[in-house]
């Protein structure tokens, strides 16, 4: 029917932040009734795209309602991505798990109702569950009460939604007119309002938005029109100092190859041209209007999210469900928006992989405060979990960071995230790579080659046609990069050769080595992978 020595212990500085709380025990918040938990995702929504995590483009002002509700709960400021593309991290969240363990490596795997972790744990424990808008698991969303979810990537307008009905999973749709961030709004507010159990619910709320192609409602056409959107500092040259034969080849040699662009510097896709950029513009001017034309389509997007999230907040308190429910916003990964001339995430450099995380608990004492604990999005799930009294269960990497809430540091808790960007060349022509991010310090190490011996056709078929290759099949060069981020937090300086940070870079691999063995994460599966790795960790 249609219509992410110093990173082996503990430090108490993600605390500095939350001083001003009172100190609770390491249990749970307290409070005998179970509260609702509201999930709010984006698609791509980078933390510095938050006007409260601060950036360039906080001038602009892009998140006012975001910013105004992370005045009642606490911003989470470290919060990485384990794998920065959308399968493999929604996979991560409903699972607890990193991508080797559930499955989800790429785009193309699915998550079947028998890994549905977090929905089916919430239900057992007493709530009613329901996922509504981006879904793109494959698999039937079954371990959810309700669903009502985008078809695949789904579109920006009039989209199509798979639902229970009389017949098969997917064969069950719908299409509503409107801007799918109003769409999924409606149809939240509309569960919420028309649900009959007395039960708390449990509502994953999943924008599409601001993934691409940045469609935005006509109503925005004139925001942002007259600014002048504030630059990277490396959009139209990359320092020499930035990167390595990984990610720029020898003497630059790769620089039209890896990492597609805003410019016209790669060979095969360019944001300008996407968005309808005249190509025939000197370099520097294509480069300008590609760039403002890509944020302020992007902004746009994040504009009508911001908005609607208002409506879901006001309809809360409305209903007088507001001080019951507990309501955390993220995105599934973070993205590059110019920096260093990328687009698009899958790079671990900081915009792709930092998410943004704001969550308001009414049992809550102290308000708008930050913390910059080191979280990953294995931690999703028992986090909320541990929200709603549920232990974590023991085939889930991540934990619960919930004391935080209070001021308390979760005993013994990590010190550095790790990350694994598995895709090679695929898409945005990233090398495969990994790595560790500390608070202070990112070690990646690029191994650049497939973890397929038979790598699938890359997807541009035009591109293929014309070279003969499918890109995902050729290797790039191995190498190691280092930043200090309490330097260098723009990640400006690959400091992997200097002598200065020898020590550290040796306590790093070591915390990396033993993240790779803990989370099931080695390539003991894929030995000519290994081979690579082997020759070059020294």
């Amino acid at each position: 029917m249609k219509v992410a020595t110093v990173f082996i212990f503990f430090t108490l500085s993600a605390l500095s932040a939350c001083s001003k709380y009172q100190q609770v025990s390491e249990e749970s918040l307290p409070s005998n009734e179970k509260l609702n938990v509201l999930y709010i995702m984006t698609d791509d929504h980078a933390a510095h795209a938050v006007g409260s995590y601060g950036g360039r483009l906080s001038s602009l002002n892009p998140t006012p309602n975001l910013d105004e509700f992370a005045k009642t709960g606490m911003t989470f400021t470290n919060v990485f991505v384990t794998n920065s593309i959308c399968v493999p991290s929604r996979a991560t969240i409903l699972t607890g798990q990193y991508s080797q363990t559930n499955g989800a490596l790429s785009l193309v795997e699915a998550i079947a109702e028998d890994q549905q972790y977090l929905p089916r744990l919430m239900g057992e424990a007493g709530y009613e569950t329901a996922i509504i808008g981006k879904w793109h698991l494959k698999a039937e969303p079954a371990a959810f009460d309700h669903y009502q979810v985008l078809e695949q990537q789904g579109r920006y307008f009039d989209p199509i939604f798979r639902l229970r009905g009389e017949r098969k999973w997917p064969n069950n749709e719908i299409e509503i007119t409107g801007h799918s961030s109003d769409v999924i709004t409606d149809l939240s507010i509309k569960w919420l309002s028309e649900r009959k159990s007395k039960k708390p619910f449990f509502l994953m709320h999943q924008f599409k938005a601001p993934h691409d192609y940045f469609k935005y409602a006509p109503r925005y056409e004139d925001y942002l029109a007259a600014e002048f959107i504030p630059e990277p500092d490396d959009l139209y040259a990359v320092k020499e100092t930035f990167g390595s034969i990984a990610t720029r080849g020898e003497n630059d040699s790769l620089r039209k190859d890896i990492g597609t662009s805003v410019s016209m510097r790669h060979n095969r896709r360019q944001m300008g041209i996407d968005l309808g950029v005249d190509p025939s513009l000197p370099d520097e001017e294509f480069t300008r209007q590609s760039y403002q034309k890509y944020l302020k389509a992007y902004l746009r997007c994040v504009k009508g999210v911001d908005d609607n999230f208002a409506r879901l907040i006001q309809h809360l308190k409305d209903s007088g469900e507001y001080d019951k429910t507990i309501i955390i916003y993220t995105s599934d990964q973070g993205m590059m928006l110019g920096e260093h001339d990328f687009q698009d995430k899958r790079w671990m450099f900081e915009e792709s992989i930092k998410m943004p995380f704001i969550v308001r608990d009414p049992r809550m004492q102290n308000l708008g405060l930050k913390n910059d604990l080191v979280i990953n999005n294995t931690d999703f799930a028992p986090f909320i979990l541990d929200l709603a009294g549920i232990d974590t269960p023991k085939y889930m990497h991540g934990r619960s960071f919930i004391t935080a809430l209070h001021g308390n540091q979760p005993k013994n808790w990590r010190t550095a995230s790790y990350y694994r960007y598995w895709t090679h060349r695929a898409y945005h022509d990233v090398p495969a790579h990994f790595g560790i991010r500390s608070k202070d310090y990112k070690l990646i190490f690029f191994y650049g080659a497939n973890y397929k011996t038979d790598p699938r056709p890359f997807y541009d078929k035009e591109w293929v046609a014309k070279t003969g290759q499918h890109n995902n099949a050729i290797n790039t060069p191995p190498a190691w990069e280092f930043y200090d981020l309490s330097k260098d937090p723009s990640e400006q300086n690959n400091a992997y050769n200097d002598i200065e940070y020898v020590q550290i870079i040796k306590d790093l691999k070591t915390e990396m080595r033993r993240q790779r063995e803990l989370y099931d994460e080695t390539d003991v599966a894929y030995p000519h992978l290994q081979k690579i790795i082997n020759q070059h960790w020294d």
